[in-house]
């Protein structure tokens, strides 16, 4: 019993530490015109400058503040991540719903194509997606949540099909309560744990996945995202000169903690609203 308590202990303070390091980044994505010394865009300083009390990080190829370049690529990744993740959660959740709650031929059609997805390896059926479209914001956005879906609409299916053969749902159907009732006031509010946890997860991959799609070139190069950022390090040859420490490092620490905040953050939302998990 007393390791059970710690353990719920432990997972709340890991949770605590996720909702507050995404409370940090939100500040800073606000606040990004404010805290940022220079504008990211600017040459404001020699190539290849060293940190100093000017630029806190030092300046990349260009003479661009790379420590200003890092507080406006918070804005890009997690205004992407929420909106990827949103697309993605919308989907899945309208397709499992459909899906598990009305089947017959719905059913068919719907998982037939989630599984058809499922089949295609991710990564390379984004990056194909994302070289043929611009890197936008947009895009960029429309490309994750658009092939991110299938897992989330499957994990809705199965718990909707659950709940749909429940005695009181059954009941409701029987007195002749409408489908647009029992899904909104019943069917809803059970999966709600659920959705709240993917949405976390969902923006936790997506994350990974601009920066991953950045690096290799495929996002935008006018935009300023942690992603774009290692890319430029990266064709500069910044791994072979002691510049990695303050060009390739923090970015890709801001990539971790961010996930890791969603991921924490996700577990304790989930927690919370459903106590039996």
């Amino acid at each position: 019993m007393k390791t059970l308590k710690n353990l719920c202990k432990s997972e709340e303070k890991l949770g605590l530490i996720g909702i507050a390091l995404l409370v940090f980044f939100l500040i800073v994505a606000l606040l990004a015109p404010t805290i940022a010394p220079f504008d990211p865009y600017e040459r404001v300083g020699k190539s290849f400058d060293t940190p100093s009390s000017i630029h806190l990080l030092g300046t990349n190829d260009i003479g661009q503040d790379i420590f200003s370049e890092i507080i406006y690529g918070t804005r890009f990744s997690l205004s992407l991540a929420l909106l990827a993740s949103f697309i993605a959660i919308v989907l899945g959740v309208l397709i499992g719903v459909i899906s598990g709650y009305f089947q017959g031929v719905w059913e068919s059609f719907f998982m037939r194509l989630t599984d058809f997805i499922l089949i295609i390896p991710f990564l390379p059926l984004v990056i194909i997606i994302s070289a043929y479209f611009s890197g936008s914001f947009k895009n960029l956005a429309l490309v994750i949540g658009l092939t991110a879906w299938p897992s989330t609409a499957r994990i809705i299916r199965s718990q909707v099909m659950r709940i749909r053969s429940k005695d009181y749902i059954l009941n409701l159907k029987a007195m002749g309560g409408r489908d647009s009732y029992i899904l909104k006031r019943h069917i809803l509010r059970e999966v709600l744990p659920i959705i709240v946890y993917r949405f976390m997860m969902m923006a936790n991959s997506a994350i990974l996945i601009e920066a991953s799609l950045s690096f290799l070139g495929l996002g935008s190069p006018t935009i300023k995202s942690w992603g774009t950022i290692l890319y430029y390090a990266q064709v500069r040859n910044a791994f072979l000169t002691d510049a990695w420490v303050w060009w390739i490092l923090p970015p890709g620490i801001c990539i971790s903690l961010l996930s890791v905040a969603f991921l924490f953050s996700g577990y304790y939302v989930e927690s919370r609203l459903n106590p039996k998990v």
